[in-house]
């Protein structure tokens, strides 16, 4: 009976084969690995001094919810709406802000690393344009400048979800 060749035939094409599995590992491979950078992207942020320029800028729409604090980087920040004008807490320094109105956050320096490898360093500007009040939140446009050119993902983990940043 084993000297059938249907049998053998039969045999050969019942199984994946070794093209396909290595194929099919090296997929695998590859997802786990992106899948495991993206878990372990991770960026510090640390005062800086100034002195830097910012040839790269990103600008969004934000909400910043009124009284409520939001951390950007490392920078913690409060607004408190009082009429027509906002009081911004930056870091413990408060200035009254009117609907025009700039307000320039220190400059930091970040360092973005994947599985604890550092991958980019760059120093940044955060600076919030004051819009006015929607209910309970305060409107600003932000920008974002950057030293070196830096992904917008990556951009998107130094904002916070409930400022629901919308580029412009």
């Amino acid at each position: 009976m084993s000297d059938n060749p249907e049998n053998t035939h039969a045999k050969e094409t019942k199984g994946w084969g070794t093209g396909a599995k290595i194929l099919i590992g090296i997929i695998l491979l590859i997802f786990l690995i992106g899948t495991l950078a993206i878990i372990t992207l991770t960026i510090g942020v640390m005062e800086k001094e100034s002195g830097t320029s910012f040839p790269y800028i990103t600008t969004y729409r934000v909400t910043l919810p009124d009284g409520e604090p939001v951390t950007i980087g490392s920078s913690r920040i409060i607004v408190m709406s009082i009429g027509n004008d906002m009081v911004a807490d930056v870091d413990g320094t408060r200035e009254k802000l009117t609907v025009g109105q700039d307000r320039v956050i220190n400059p930091r320096h970040a360092q973005i690393t994947v599985m604890g490898v550092p991958l980019l360093e760059t120093d940044f500007q955060i600076s919030l344009k004051y819009l006015g009040t929607t209910g309970k939140n305060a409107n600003f446009d932000m920008t974002v400048k950057t030293s070196q050119q830096v992904p917008e993902m990556v951009l998107r983990r130094l904002i916070p979800p409930n400022m629901n940043a919308q580029p412009v």
